[in-house]
């Protein structure tokens, strides 16, 4: 069985943090150097990740990469206070970079934060790559092993044989195949799970261990607090049978969740949360509702 990933952002990015700082900042000879701690006096973020780096035009600079699993609203403004914070601690400009991994709006994101009272502004420019706009192709051919797990939810990434190649990248090296869980969740999100256990060779359990699964789940959990103990309950059995109607069966699943919202109670939405994990077709789902 797959050992449990280490896929903290630090983990990914020094896989290859050359090729990583040269695809992010998009100049060409930059070269990386240490990764420093993104510690500062009262935050301390696994997602946030620092990166000495040199290049002949810029001189010495950090490279800031905030990887995000969903585009938050306060991202703008996050990413200014990380960008000042890392400058006064370093003492070096910083290049910040936000990567958002799932879309989940058609609106553009804000590359930029932006404020003004009394005629003073507060102004942070900063990059964003959203990985369903790149190119699978980049991934594969640069190589960026940072992005193998993430193939599925790229670009084109999401054939069998492209996913299945990315596989393969991940299993033919030590350092990479603590990663196959993870491309094992997101493939989940364009193949069907029979499909996806099929390439994979293991039991889909292993799933949980994802620490993305994980995020995707407290985020349902934590719609559920502080809003009553029956009325939480409910909300959180209405986003794990989101979640889990998504990753198993794609948009024809989400598609039965407008239908599912409207049941209130709870020994029904458990039954519904255990019948997603044996039927095997959206029909057979569809007959038990």
């Amino acid at each position: 069985m797959t050992k449990r990933a280490d896929v903290s952002t630090k983990k990914l990015i020094s896989l290859a943090p050359d090729n990583w700082v040269r695809w992010v900042t998009q100049i060409p000879d930059v070269v990386a150097g240490e990764i420093l701690s993104s510690e500062f006096q009262w935050i301390s973020r696994e997602s946030d990740v620092l990166v000495r780096a040199t290049s002949s035009d810029y001189g010495e600079f950090l490279v800031l990469n905030e990887l995000q699993l969903r585009y938050q609203p306060q991202m703008p403004r996050r990413m200014r206070a990380y960008s000042a914070l890392a400058e006064e601690k370093y003492n070096l400009p910083t290049y910040p970079v936000l990567i958002n991994i799932l879309k989940t709006t058609n609106e553009p994101i804000p590359t930029k934060f932006e404020s003004q009272i009394a005629g003073l502004r507060a102004l942070q420019d900063y990059r964003v790559i959203n990985l369903w706009e790149v190119d699978v192709n980049i991934v594969l051919k640069q190589p960026l092993p940072s992005l193998l797990p993430f193939v599925p939810i790229l670009k084109g990434g999401e054939n069998e044989s492209i996913i299945r190649e990315a596989l393969q990248i991940l299993r033919a090296d030590e350092q990479l195949n603590q990663l196959e869980t993870v491309l094992a969740f997101f493939a989940t999100f364009v193949l069907e799970s029979a499909l996806v256990q099929e390439i994979m060779r293991w039991d889909m359990a292993v799933l949980r261990e994802s620490p993305w699964y994980q995020e995707i789940l407290r985020e349902g959990e934590a719609r559920g607090e502080a809003r009553g103990e029956e009325r939480g309950r409910r909300e959180e059995l209405f986003a794990g049978i989101e979640l889990a109607l998504e990753i198993k069966f794609g948009n024809a699943g989400l598609e039965l969740m407008p239908n599912i919202s409207q049941i209130s109670d709870l020994q029904q939405l458990k039954a519904i949360q255990q019948a997603i994990k044996t039927v095997n077709t959206v029909e057979e789902l569809q007959q038990i509702l």
